[in-house]
């Protein structure tokens, strides 16, 4: 049975290193609660055109964006419930759609082994999947998150990622969570994710850490350090300012 699920928030990135996430916690005991999912390790499928148009379009856009992926909480089994998303952004608000079903009706739909179920959620995923032409896996990005909420608002969400690692091979998410790291070691990716404004005691301890905030495309990342890795290249490439933000930690 599948679960439609939808969101519309503000996602903002930061770059933080292990002393000052630490502070962070610290600072917010008692504000920040460890959310349902906790700790777990956090799987994509990402899915893309032969020549890589999704990230390709995504890397180039400035005010929309847009990612197709099924994703899983640890390493699935056939009947795991799944999810598979259609991920936008657009002036700056993500929408993002998705519903669940178990891994094998999932790769049955993607194998256009089954027809999508009824409903406006399946029709924007099912119209995104025609559009391009019916995408097919392109790259398996891991990472292992912490995920809190905000006691007074739990639409508040404050994620870490750490050990962020992408694979091109291997494309299943049966196959589990190895890969190339994405990042410096003991450098974790913060997402603050919200419906509106961050609360004013959070913000306020941002700024004394800091922390500036910066864009950060982990399938993209991943794209870039697969097509750098032709060269001689050997250090995982970040997007365009990244370092900048991180040398200001």
């Amino acid at each position: 049975m599948e679960t439609i699920y939808t969101f519309a928030r503000v996602e903002r990135k930061y770059f933080i290193d292990e002393l000052a996430k630490k502070r962070l916690l610290q600072r917010t005991r008692g504000m920040l609660i460890p959310d349902a999912y906790g700790k777990s390790t956090v799987c994509s499928l990402y899915l893309d055109t032969p020549d890589h148009l999704i990230i390709r379009n995504s890397l180039d856009a400035r005010s929309y964006k847009e990612k197709l992926r099924l994703r899983s909480y640890g390493t699935p089994r056939a009947d795991t419930p799944v999810f598979l998303e259609l991920k936008k952004k657009v002036q700056g608000v993500v929408y993002k759609r998705r519903v669940s079903l178990p891994l094998r009706e999932a790769e049955a739909y993607l194998d256009r082994k089954r027809p999508p179920l009824t409903g406006q959620i399946w029709r924007e995923i099912d119209y995104a999947m025609q559009f391009y032409f019916w995408p097919g896996p392109a790259m398996v990005i891991a990472c292992e998150r912490e995920a809190y909420t905000w006691a007074e608002d739990p639409t508040f969400r404050v994620t870490f990622d750490d050990s962020i690692r992408a694979r091109s091979n291997a494309l299943c998410l049966e196959a589990g969570s190895s890969g190339e790291m994405l990042l410096p070691q003991g450098l974790s990716l913060m997402e603050l994710k919200s419906s509106g404004a961050m609360p004013v005691a959070f913000a306020k301890i941002i700024n004394e850490l800091g922390l500036l905030p910066t864009s950060f495309s982990k399938y993209g990342t991943g794209y870039i350090n697969a097509l750098t890795a032709k060269t001689t290249v050997k250090e995982p490439v970040l997007l365009k300012g990244a370092m900048k933000h991180v040398s200001n930690l």
